[in-house]
């Protein structure tokens, strides 16, 4: 079974002369443990299509499955838990908590979610990540491809079967940028979590194992490169 299949999603913005489709009947599947980077010009739909995967927004029509689960015909509640749990979300600006440390950030979906951190995982984290000493750190005691290694640690610490990186490396220097996609690739490999990548570089897509290209709202190639 796949871990992720979407089935002719649409995303409308707006009503009449205004409309904009965001996404016009897109299809594809994602095989459990695969990393997909996802390519395409500024406004194409590849954010809107990354953030309809994670339950951040809601599509017009269509279907998304995650792991045989019909995303959009959990109740809010359920849909909630869906998102703490199933998927982690990494951003290109962090969108760290300024008053918390990495610790505190990196443990706040768990907390959130009203469980216990598993101290374990955390630790082996830390070290994959790099942030070792670091851990009583403010963001703004961080470098910029720290406080992305942070959010990295947020993103995965709740185990989550499906991780979700929007122009991971956007706001990062070519030596930074390698490094956290070498990070994202290890946890790929290490904890077989499914990864999917929204980007506009070339160079980070060729880290990918398969590429999905979107122009308008529509898939125009879909290509296992290795």
């Amino acid at each position: 079974m796949s871990m992720i299949q979407v089935e002719n999603l649409c995303k409308t913005y707006g009503e009449g002369e205004n409309q904009v489709k965001a996404l016009d009947h897109v299809s594809f599947s994602v095989e459990k443990g695969e990393f997909i980077a996802i390519t395409g010009p500024s406004g194409s739909g590849k954010s809107t299509l990354l953030h309809i995967l994670g339950g951040v927004d809601t599509p017009s029509e269509g279907k998304v499955y995650v792991d045989g689960i019909d995303v959009y015909a959990q109740n809010e509640e359920k849909l909630a838990i869906f998102r703490r749990r199933e998927v982690g979300l990494i951003y290109q600006f962090y969108n760290l908590i300024p008053v918390f440390d990495v610790v505190e950030n990196m443990t706040l979906p768990v907390l959130m979610d009203h469980r216990k951190v598993n101290e374990e995982r955390l630790k082996e984290l830390i070290q994959l990540l790099g942030l070792k000493g670091r851990e009583k750190h403010l963001p703004n005691q961080l470098s910029g491809g720290q406080q992305q290694r942070v959010s990295i640690g947020r993103a995965l610490m709740n185990a989550p079967a499906v991780v979700l990186a929007d122009e991971p490396t956007g706001n990062l220097d070519s030596k930074n940028s390698q490094e956290i996609l070498e990070l994202l690739r290890t946890s790929n490999e290490r904890y077989h979590q499914t990864l999917i990548v929204i980007t506009h570089d070339e160079n980070v897509a060729l880290q990918a194992k398969r590429i999905i290209s979107i122009e308008d709202g529509q898939i125009v190639r879909d290509e296992v490169i290795r």
